[in-house]
């Protein structure tokens, strides 16, 4: 970036890939859970009782999941969510395992394992509940977005700001 009036330099665009060294430093249960399509037990994630303001990203490739806005207690005992952040990162897929039909939501990029969507979510938000294994996330607390590249999303934080 130029301060003396000269050419402005646009913001690098970040890319998301299914990162080789994020995935060999993964835990042996984030492992299972996110290459083997695992289910880690409920009540017993990282996340599933966090309330702080925030961005859920995929511990694999980084990509933005899910905001703290639109997380909610649902009572599972994993964290609940009522959309993703960028729907582009989040594909669903039809996953017959368990002898039942469910929707399986994997990240786009890092091909991660995220959870299940079912129909039971809160009515005034959709009515989806996207029950996503902690195991699969990082947490990006609002005060650090920008200092970790995700300064766009404090946008869906409203008037709260980020501490410098």
């Amino acid at each position: 970036m130029s301060t003396r009036g000269g050419p402005v330099a646009a913001p690098k665009q970040r890319t998301y890939d299914k990162n080789p060294a994020a995935v060999n430093a993964l835990s042996p249960e984030q492992y299972q859970v996110t290459q083997k399509n695992g289910t880690e037990r409920p009540f017993t994630g990282e996340y599933w009782d966090n309330h702080e303001p925030g961005l859920y990203v995929d511990v694999v490739s980084g990509e933005p999941l899910f905001a703290s806005t639109d997380k909610f207690e649902s009572g599972s005992g994993w964290p609940s969510f009522t959309k993703p952040v960028d729907a582009a990162n989040v594909i669903s897929k039809r996953d017959f395992s368990h002898l039942m039909v469910r929707t399986e939501v994997r990240s786009a990029h890092g091909d991660s394992h995220l959870g299940h969507v079912f129909n039971d979510g809160p009515r005034e938000a959709g009515g989806l509940r996207y029950c996503i294994n902690s195991a699969s996330l990082r947490f990006v607390h609002l005060d650090d977005l920008e200092a970790e590249g995700y300064g766009e999303y404090t946008t869906l934080f409203g008037n709260r700001e980020a501490k410098a």
